[in-house]
Order: structure tokens, then sequence, then C-alpha cells
């Protein structure tokens, strides 16, 4: 993810040296020069969120909460930034030479994405629910670095066709935003069912015998067991002695 956030930390930081070091205004520039604080707000975004943001998938550093916390304290507003200011740059900047309506539309479209994504994460955290949580801050990631993604997606269309007309660019650029959601998602149901697995199960318990119960009768008298009477000599009849007459 370092690596791929790198592409465009790299392109950000040229951006930078061209704007505060004097380079010729051209075609491809000339928003930037005449608006800058969109852009240079973008580019420091991007760069803290990108690269950041990367740390909080290792695993040692997602079990140290002080850590976790910290950092999503930073990435949080970064990434708002981040998909903010490149809405605002989608909208107000003019379109350079090789982009179209259809850029632009996909633009404001993941753009959009990874802000709600941010607001949602946000928002589940502060409801404790932390699976949606990394749920969410996990797309709003991936739509943040997929220009490191886009240029894998168009360069090696640029070394064996060429230059790429309006749509063709459209459909490269927004190639890479889907191939990162898919690997989001890939992650998300992954995580989900391993989460599942780690649960201990709770043995269910035992059956209740059933004790027979007892109704008593109100105003009975229990039954007395009796013994059959003996005869005396006499002839006499008494239950369980003799006469003293025997």
């Amino acid at each position: 993810m370092i690596l791929l956030s790198l592409i465009p930390v790299i392109a950000g930081a040229a951006r930078l040296t061209e704007l505060t070091g004097g380079a010729a205004i051209t075609a491809q520039n000339a928003r930037f020069f005449a608006s800058p604080v969109p852009v240079v707000t973008h580019i420091l975004s991007v760069t803290t969120y990108s690269l950041l943001g990367a740390f909080q998938f290792l695993p040692a550093l997602r079990g140290r909460r002080g850590w976790h916390r910290i950092a999503g304290r930073i990435l949080a507003p970064a990434g708002l930034l981040a998909a903010l200011s490149g809405l605002w740059m989608a909208v107000f900047y003019p379109l350079p030479p090789g982009d179209g309506p259809a850029l632009l539309v996909l633009r404001l479209v993941f753009g959009s994405a990874m802000a709600a994504s941010i607001v949602l994460g946000v928002v589940a955290v502060v409801r404790r629910d932390f699976v949606r949580h990394g749920a969410w801050m996990t797309r709003g990631y991936v739509i943040g670095v997929a220009a490191g993604t886009q240029a894998l997606t168009g360069l090696p269309w640029m070394l064996l066709v060429g230059p790429p007309d309006e749509p063709t660019r459209a459909v490269l650029l927004g190639a890479a935003w889907v191939i990162n959601l898919a690997v989001a998602e890939y992650v998300i149901h992954r995580r989900a069912r391993r989460t599942v697995r780690s649960r201990p199960t709770v043995p269910e318990p035992a059956a209740a015998v059933p004790v027979p119960a007892v109704v008593e009768v109100a105003g009975s008298v229990p039954a007395r067991r009796t013994f059959p009477a003996k005869r005396t000599v006499s002839g006499d009849v008494e239950a369980g002695r003799l006469d003293s007459r025997a």
C-alpha cells in the first residue's frame, strides 16, 4: 500500500515544486497557478492520508488502541480534506486537455463516495460499531489511493497504444477505482468471516428433567396406612395388640 501510495505522493511533490519554483505556465498547469490553494490542500491531505492510512492495516498496530485512535483522528480530517478539495477542483477548475464529461462524472461519483465512506466510518465508531467502522474506512482509503492504481492501468495503454482519447482515458481511470473497491470488498468479507469463526461458541443449556408435581387438595386428609386386626384368644378384636385378658 505504501508503494502504491508513493505514485500520487511523488506526483504531488512534483506539482508543489512546480508551483513554488516558478515553472512555465502551460495548458496543463494554468488552472493550478490561477488558484493554488485547493491543489496544495489536496496534495498535503492526500499525502498524509495515503501514507499514514497504510499503517492502519498492520495487525501489530491495529491491536494498539492508542496508536489506532490517534492515527484515526488525523486520518479522518485528512481524508475529508482530500475528498472535498478533489471535488472542488473537479467542479471549478477548467477541464484540462484529455479530460471529458465522462471523467468529470466519475470524479464526482467516487469523490463523493470517499467523503461519505469516511463520514459513515466516523459515525460507526461513535456508535461503537467497530465492524462497520473498519469496513467504511477501508472503502474510503482505497478510493483515496486509486491514483496509484490509475498509473498502473494507464501506463500499459500508453506504452502499447499511445496517449488515450477522452473515452478511453475515462475507462482506464474508472477501472482503477473499480479494481480498488473490488479488492476492498474482498478484504472486508474475509475479515467478517474470520471474525465469525473466532467467536467462542456458547454451549446450549441442558434440558431440564421434568419433576412430577405433587398436588394437594385443600382440606384433604392424607391416607393413613392400616394394619390388619389381630384376633385374641378371648375372641376380642384389637388393632395391633393383645387384650390383657388373653
